[in-house]
């Protein structure tokens, strides 16, 4: 079989040995299948030596196995599966995290560095294959605090199945439980709320449309300058209202509440003052337009003078030329 990690360091191309280790491999499949693994983080790293996960809890104490009953014992927990000729001699080896004999669950571990010492210990159930297998130096990169763990834990994103080595893999329904449904939102009696359309706009403008909605009890806590909107609209209903001038907001009886100009005898001169202006550019027009109806006649009673002048000089010309044919005529024997 064939799956894809997919951590915060990069992804992680896995074979699996489900000849070798069939019960891991089925146990590590389905978990992975039902997004047990979504999530978990890799709550122990040790340099050069291993990388573990598989505990949703994060803790290293949590964990567990889907396997059938028959497969697992009183405890929900598989058995070791060990070879001789499957050892620790390399890094990029995918092992099962117990805690003595036959006490796997979910918990599996990633080796950074050849480590003997743990042959027929643990199950080997795949390796990290191809290019991906350089991620794991990353690991070594992992700031750690107290007890291996990581100062920021990377985590397991998800897991892709590409190859199923069993065919009869499916997952239970139990496990995939469905998305919360969200909460419904209860509205607040009075709140004024801002329409769907606006909240892509403005500040500015947004805030205008708050404090112009309709009438209600104003959140002004919504806002980040609420307070100081509640002692502005404080002050502003504290004024007197329809105030125009400052005769009307003093109470000096010294100063005169009467308009210093005729509102009526203002708008009169105002009219005149247009009348006077639309008559003056009718003048304007009319007298543009009469010059240039004059200019056009004398320069038309020219072309006319011209054209008569001109038939004059050849009517003489003719005249003489046919005078000098008929002297030369009555010369001749």
């Amino acid at each position: 079989g064939k799956v894809v990690l997919h951590t915060s360091l990069g992804p992680l191309d896995v074979e699996l040995w489900s000849k070798e280790a069939p019960l891991a491999c089925r146990n590590f499949v389905q978990l992975g299948m039902e997004g047990y693994y979504d999530g978990c983080i890799f709550h122990r790293v040790i340099k050069d030596f291993m990388a573990q996960t598989g505990d949703p809890t994060g803790t290293g104490k949590g964990g567990e196995c889907a396997l059938s009953a028959e497969h697992k014992n009183e405890r929900g927990e598989f058995k070791d599966e060990t070879h001789q000729r499957i050892r620790f001699t390399h890094r990029g080896l995918l092992g099962m995290a117990s805690s003595g004999p036959d006490t796997n669950k979910s918990q599996f571990f990633l080796t950074l560095d050849r480590c003997e010492w743990l042959d027929n210990k643990h199950t080997i159930f795949g390796k990290v294959t191809g290019n991906s297998i350089y991620n794991l130096n990353r690991f070594n990169e992992v700031e750690v605090g107290e007890h291996d763990r990581p100062t920021y834990p990377p985590r397991i994103l998800r897991m892709e199945v590409l190859l199923e080595p069993f065919d009869d893999i499916v997952p239970r329904p139990s496990a995939v439980a469905p998305p919360p449904e969200p909460a419904a939102k209860k509205r607040r009696k009075g709140v004024t709320r801002l329409p769907l359309l606006s909240r892509g706009l403005p500040l500015a403008v947004r805030c205008e449309l708050f404090l112009c909605s309709p009438p209600g009890v104003k959140n002004l806590s919504l806002l980040s300058f609420g307070e100081e909107a509640a002692n502005a609209e404080a002050q502003e209903a504290a004024l007197p209202k329809k105030a125009i001038a400052a005769h009307d907001m003093l109470s000096d009886p010294t100063l005169s509440k009467e308009h210093a100009v005729d509102p009526e005898e203002l708008a009169q001169k105002l009219r005149k003052k247009a009348t006077a202006t639309s008559f003056s550019a009718a003048t304007s027009a009319a007298l543009k337009a009469s010059t240039a109806g004059t200019s056009a006649a004398e320069d038309g009673a020219a072309a006319d003078s011209f054209e008569a002048r001109m038939r004059q000089q050849l009517q003489r010309k003719a005249a003489a030329a046919a005078a000098a044919g008929s002297s030369a005529a009555a010369a001749e024997p």
